[in-house]
């Protein structure tokens, strides 16, 4: 999503990539907040620990950098380093913090405008604590997306375009400061960025402790397990990680090996789901290692929550199809794991997902929206595409919230857009019920466990910034940015308001909708700061930034 130089060594668009992330962090969060940022054409300037950088910028809200941003050392500008820039981080919100009183924003290429109120709620910068792996994730990011590039000059895309989207997510999520961070060896092996597919390992369940909720069928087409036992996919490498406590279980029968899969299961973006086409499944496993800011394990919680979700929002999907006929998703109708304590339930839990071709109307090709978020070929009529594009994405989410009390998670990682032959957008694909939440008081949880009802669940305001954030600033700003290119975005935004308007207008303005197409600052994800404070990554707060549908109302 940076414009990168991918004929370059992959040493150096590593670092071209990392640098980018982290400044575009500093900007919004560290700088931005402080009043530190200014524009000055064609430069971005902001002063990071009593240090002036500047960059040249475009894309706005999405703050793509042409050229390589520099630093100011004794009157004269020097090219600027990840590892320099990462000593300005750690001085700057490693001190005792700034005076971040004042209110008002700052404008920063045109659309970018970053608030100097400050970070709300969560976002912990300027804390002055001290954070000694603050360095080494964003080195070990590097790390990965240099050995990602390399891993993939020698290994071809997958030859479904659905799944080569899915494994063309290299630099990560490009307002994070270590958005390719891994923990955990032989991560290689398992990388979707690296091409990579790998057989399931098989394990059987002895009944008596098979746990799961919904409808697991399909599992049973992966093998056959001897009687008394039922079959449970597991994703290698996690075996691999839960060896020591799955040694007792399997000593004593009451799980066997039954080896690996007679297929190979091709990994999407988020790492721990798989596409399993023997079944056309997809298979969402837990992973217990650290992906960019989470353990990425399928809590005893999101089991049972996947599948009150799915049965939940049939109807709802069904509503939102027959006002928007191009909407699609992705139900989890069942989960499946072993009831042998919550360390190995979750561990082993895996949810069954619908997979995007079983929903797509035939001609219809399915890509992941993060994949065309990256620059590249342009659409014969970019203003053409953009309108159905935000016609189709946005209007269901806006519609699920404000009609159904349902919050959406549309990221870049959760939609899929369906395109036709002339690569036109005509249907929007919605997955991954870890993010889907219901709105409080507009829904009746009575019967669903405590825990489950509170995981499921986000506070009318809450679930408005959510949905704000992933639609608005992760998502359509990236969109607009790859399609505008160095240009000129006024035209796009002028017609993504001219859609919401239109939508807005038959809903009689509800006031949430009202104020975002008057220009309300919209409420960006604090990445840097949450990873800082090492917290966890549903405490992340907000910082504002500036609207680009302001200067259109």
């Amino acid at each position: 999503m940076t414009g990168l130089a991918i004929e370059s060594s992959p040493a150096a668009v590593a670092e071209e990539a990392s640098l980018a992330a982290l400044l575009r962090c500093c900007v919004r969060e560290v700088a931005g907040p402080r009043g530190q940022v200014w524009h000055a054409e064609p430069y971005v300037l902001l002063r990071v620990a009593d240090t002036l950088l500047r960059a040249r910028t475009y894309g706005g809200l999405a703050l793509r950098f042409a050229g390589t941003p520099e630093w100011l050392e004794h009157g004269s500008w020097q090219p600027l380093s990840a590892d320099r820039l990462v000593r300005l981080v750690e001085a700057e919100l490693g001190g005792a913090g700034r005076d971040m009183s004042g209110s008002g924003s700052v404008s920063v290429s045109g659309s970018v405008s970053v608030s100097v109120s400050g970070p709300r709620s969560g976002s912990g910068s300027g804390s002055g604590e001290v954070n000694g792996e603050f360095a080494a994730q964003v080195g070990a990011s590097r790390d990965a997306i240099e050995a990602l590039l390399s891993a993939r000059q020698d290994t071809p895309p997958p030859a479904d375009p659905w799944l080569a989207s899915e494994q063309g997510l290299v630099f990560g999520h490009p307002f994070h400061p270590s958005p390719k961070a891994r923990d955990g060896a032989g991560w290689l092996r398992y990388a979707p960025e690296a091409h990579t597919s790998f057989p399931l390992r098989l394990l059987g369940v002895r009944d008596d402790v098979l746990a799961g909720a919904g409808d697991t069928g399909p599992l049973d087409r992966l093998g056959t397990a001897p009687r008394g036992y039922t079959l449970l996919p597991a994703h290698p490498w996690q075996l691999d990680l839960l060896a020591a406590e799955l040694a007792v279980p399997l000593a004593d029968g009451r799980l066997i090996d039954l080896g690996h899969g007679a297929r190979m299961a091709v990994p999407t973006s988020s790492v721990r789901t798989v596409y399993e086409p023997g079944i056309d499944r997809c298979l969402k496993f837990s992973l217990d290692v650290r992906i960019t800011n989470c353990v990425r394990k399928n809590s005893w919680y999101e089991l049972a929550g996947a599948v009150e979700l799915t049965r939940r929002l049939g109807p709802v999907f069904e509503a939102l199809t027959a006002r928007f006929p191009g909407t699609r998703w992705l139900p989890e109708p069942g989960y499946r794991s072993a009831d042998l304590g919550t360390r190995l339930l979750e561990g082993l839990g895996v949810i069954v997902r619908a997979s995007p071709w079983s929903v797509c109307h035939p001609g219809v090709t399915p890509l992941l929206s993060g994949a065309l978020a990256v620059p590249g070929d342009l659409p014969a009529e970019p203003l053409r595409w953009w309108r159905a594009y935000v016609e189709h994405v946005a209007l269901p989410v806006l519609d699920a919230y404000l009609t159904h009390g349902v919050v959406l998670e549309p990221h870049l990682q959760n939609v899929l857009v369906g395109v036709d032959a002339t690569g036109l957008p005509v249907e929007a694909i919605f997955r991954d019920m870890e993010g889907t939440k219901l709105v409080a008081g507009r829904h009746d949880l009575s019967g669903v466990p405590e825990r489950v009802a509170e995981a499921l669940t986000y506070d009318p305001a809450g679930g408005w910034d959510r949905v704000v954030y992933c639609l608005m600033v992760n998502h359509l700003a990236e969109i607009a940015a790859s399609l505008a290119g160095p240009g000129p975005m006024r035209e796009l935004w002028a017609a993504a308001r001219e859609v919401l308007a239109g939508y807005a207008g038959s809903m009689g303005w509800p006031q949430p909708l009202s104020d975002l197409l008057a220009g309300a600052p919209l409420p960006a994800k604090a990445n840097l700061s949450v990873r800082w404070s090492r917290s966890a990554d549903r405490a992340a707060g907000y910082v504002p930034v500036a609207n680009p549908l302001a200067v259109l109302s």
